[in-house]
This record gives structure tokens, sequence and C-alpha cells, in this order.
């Protein structure tokens, strides 16, 4: 049976965020929920008493992250399970979105990341040992219309994790990339999803009936953020965890199509690619 653990969540206070402190709670482990509104995750989960500690975080701050880590430490001296959460989605045609709404959404998404990732990776190190699960999505390995900005917020989060998990592999400190698929949260409430501020001729139409399409999807979604929660602990208490894991069935048929097709792709210019090499 393995030993409690003492998780550091992001992004907290809802949907697959507060699913998974309620599922690391419910197997005896203690953890960190942080957020920008800590009075509301205080009082979400203050059942647990000393094992759930409320931290106010906002994650494209630096310093608030190393404050939230030094917090942590100072209660329960370690941190096993890093789930790098908070984000939400950017959505609209890439030219209706402005280069302040980019920034925002990677400094949240990517940067956001970073900066805890920064901030508990020396924790790790020491210990020689812990779990971080980044949180990506199926728009990380897919593009989708309507959503190039998160999409490639997502992407980023993905190439960082796999050259991150080669760098730490040797302080035994696991890497894994969760991709989730349609999921029933707020993610495409207003309350959290934001659309481009800028009207472009020519796109009315299409603008329109790609929003009508995504606002149809919100709280319909198949995927269940309690079930994810569940999987991801079993994932943290795997031996060998994976790097990647699609969570919910249309991630997994939409991300193994995606591949097929990327394979097949390559294989039609292999010749091409190999006209390029150099004669020595």
């Amino acid at each position: 049976m393995s030993q409690p653990k003492a998780w550091f969540i992001t992004g907290a206070a809802r949907g697959i965020g507060a699913e998974i402190v309620k599922a690391a709670l419910e197997a005896g482990d203690s953890v960190v929920a942080t957020g920008r509104n800590r009075d509301q995750i205080a009082a979400t989960f203050k059942q647990h008493g000393d094992r759930v500690l409320a931290v106010e975080l906002d994650v494209s701050n630096e310093l608030h992250a190393f404050a939230a880590v030094e917090t942590a430490m100072a209660r329960f001296g370690r941190i096993d399970v890093l789930v790098n959460n908070a984000g939400y989605g950017q959505l609209g045609l890439f030219e209706e979105i402005s280069a302040a709404e980019i920034q925002k959404q990677y400094d949240t998404n990517v940067f956001g990341t970073f900066n805890v990732t920064r901030a508990v990776l020396p924790v790790l190190r020491k210990q020689r040992s812990g779990h971080i699960f980044n949180i990506s999505s199926m728009g990380g390995a897919i593009g989708f219309p309507y959503a190039s900005i998160y999409c490639s917020s997502k992407f980023a989060l993905e190439g960082f994790s796999e050259s991150l998990a080669l760098d730490v592999a040797d302080f035994g400190i696991h890497v894994t990339i969760v991709e989730p698929g349609f999921t029933r949260t707020d993610f495409l409430d207003n309350t959290s999803v934001r659309y481009g501020s800028r009207q472009i001729t020519g796109y009315e139409q299409i603008s329109a009936k790609l929003k009508a399409e995504y606002d149809s999807y919100n709280h319909q979604q198949a995927g269940d953020p309690a079930r994810l929660a569940a999987a991801l602990l079993t994932l943290a208490n795997s031996e060998q965890p994976p790097m990647r894991w699609a969570s919910g069935s249309d991630a997994f048929e939409r991300v193994t199509s995606k591949l097929a097709g990327m394979q097949a792709e390559l294989h039609q210019y292999q010749q091409l690619s190999a006209s390029v090499d150099g004669v020595r």
C-alpha cells in the first residue's frame, strides 16, 4: 500500500482541479489547493481539516508561485504530486483575437505552468522523487477551428513537458501530459471561456456559426471530471506512469487518428525527406 502523498494543485476552485482535490483527499492524501479565490477554496474543502491547505495563487505571478510553495512546505514538509491545472480557453478566429488577449492566454496557460513548475522543482529534486501532471487538452495534440490561440498554448505545454521529462528523469521525477477530451466543466461557460474582441469584416458568418457550435457543447460534454480525477490518482500511484495520457474516448480516438494520419503523410514524402541529406 502506497504512503499518503502531498499534492499541490493549481486552479483548484472548480472543474477538473476541484475534482482532483476531492479525489486526493478521499484517498487519504494531503492537498495544497490553490487559486485566485482562497476563501472559496477553503470553504469548499473545510470538512477535511488540516489535510487541505487553501492558498491564494495567481500562476501568472512568479513571486506568488514561490510564496505558495514556501507555504506548502511549511505545512506539509514535502510535495509529491504537482498538478498544473490552472488555465482557460481563449476562443475565436485568429484575427479576432488581440495581441493583449493572446498574451493573457499565454501568461496563464504557458508561463503560469512555467512559474509553478520552477517553484516546485527544487523541492522535487531535493527529494529525488515526484510526479508532475500538466493538464493539456486533446487540443494540445490536434488543431481545432476557432481555437488557434488556445491550441497553440497547449501545444507549447506539450513540447515543454516532453523536454522537461528528459531534464528531470535522473532525479526520479515523472512528467505526465494529460489530454482531456470534451469534459463536463465550466470550460465553455461565460464565467471561464473568452472570445476574441475584434470584429473582422468577412468573418461574421463563420465566426457566429463556430461560436454557436461551441456554445452547444456547454455542460453537455461526455467526459466526467470526477472520473478523470480518479484516473489521475491511479496514474499517480503507478510505478511507471505514461508521459502522455488521453482522457476520454473522444480524446483517444482523435489523437490516435491524428497520429495515423501523420505517419501516412510522413511515409508518403519519405524519399523527398531523404533527398536533402548531403553527401560527405
